[in-house]
């Protein structure tokens, strides 16, 4: 189970160890700041999951260091305060405050909030992984039209990539050469089945380079080619 840090910015010493000692309780590593100074060292040195900041602080109230905060990281920020008026909802998110909860609060409440800020988070921060193939050790990445084995990008010819492409998107699927070229020259081509042959041997020593003891493209005689998964 994950244990996410949460830094708590609260000038008031009681309420500050009753949020920290709730929130240990449900295995967050808490680290709390009585000012902003104090906060924003915090921030940079535990680089926190999430954010709990109290507006009305002495020296750099919460706005301020909402500000200073998204300098540094785009982690969640609920503010925690006991401002009930509309335009200091409206400021805190206008600022780049991700919620609002007043004073007094449920603990448990605010332990949903946290958990929910946390998890939208982590979602909207997901790599990127709809446009890749992946077969055994080999990343296709379609949007870049490059290749990887282990992380090593394969040095691939466009016709190589283009090959290598209509086999994995039909692994077990067996391809004849005739049919491979009318799938990437077009049937109006002119030209010799014989150019797929090399291309694909071609293309299995490049694989064979980086991953000499997998087998990724077989040869079934007398058909074809086909991509095994």
């Amino acid at each position: 189970m994950t244990s996410y840090k949460i830094v708590i910015v609260e000038d008031e010493e009681a309420i500050r160890g009753l949020l920290k000692l709730f929130l240990e309780n449900r295995a967050f590593l808490v680290f709390s700041a009585a000012d902003g100074e104090e906060a924003l060292r915090l921030v940079l040195d535990e680089k926190p999951d999430i954010i709990l900041l109290d507006i009305e602080m002495p020296e750099m109230d919460g706005f301020d260091v909402c500000v200073k905060i998204r300098e540094l990281t785009n982690v969640p920020i609920i503010f925690i305060s006991s401002r009930r008026g509309v335009n200091d909802k409206v400021k805190s998110f206008e600022l780049g405050g991700d919620d609002y909860m007043t004073k007094p609060f449920d603990f448990v409440e605010l332990e949903a909030r946290i958990n929910a800020n946390i998890r939208r988070y982590m979602e909207t921060t997901k790599p990127e992984i709809k446009n890749v193939l992946r077969l055994k050790k080999l990343e296709i990445h379609l949007d870049s039209f490059e290749c990887y084995i282990e992380g090593e990008k394969i040095q691939l010819s466009t016709r190589e990539m283009e090959i290598l492409i209509i086999l994995a998107k039909h692994p077990n699927h067996v391809w004849s050469a005739e049919k491979l070229y009318d799938r990437i020259w077009g049937y109006d081509s002119i030209g010799d089945v014989q150019t797929i042959k090399v291309h694909v041997s071609n293309l299995r020593r490049k694989i064979n380079q980086h991953s000499p003891n997998t087998t990724y493209i077989e040869t079934v005689r007398g058909f074809g080619y086909k991509m095994t998964n």
